[in-house]
């Protein structure tokens, strides 16, 4: 049986040291890698470009409205869905998150503002 040694060649390199690979790769200082947006950037929609233009700037709105409060938010947005497009909407707001949902075609909105997404459908 052989005898295990702590002088690997392959580790007596690292040993002690820090890469800068592990710290992002160039040595500066990388605070956050998340970028924030001060604008709404809209992965994917498919709405016709006026509904899109005018939920976009209400969604915008609300959560100015109530910063850090997405329930809030998210409640006041699907109120105005609601009245002004008819009943079934359902929005989520918050961060780090996927969805898979069924929706009504043309009713379908996914969106950022600041560090977190907005989701908008209507249900079939």
């Amino acid at each position: 049986m052989a005898a295990v040694s702590d002088s690997n060649p392959n580790l007596a390199d690292n040993k002690g040291a820090s890469t800068d690979a592990a710290k992002g790769g160039d040595g500066k200082d990388d605070k956050d890698a998340r970028k924030v947006f001060n604008y709404p950037l809209v992965k994917y929609t498919d709405m016709s470009e006026e509904l899109r233009i005018e939920t976009v700037d209400m969604v915008v709105t609300y959560l100015e409205k109530h910063p850090g409060n997405y329930e809030a938010a998210a409640k006041a947005i699907k109120e105005v869905m609601d009245k002004k497009c008819g009943t079934s909407w359902h929005v989520v707001v918050g961060e780090g998150f996927e969805f898979e949902v069924t929706y009504e075609m043309r009713n379908l909105l996914f969106m950022y503002f600041g560090t977190f997404g907005v989701l908008l459908w209507k249900a079939s």
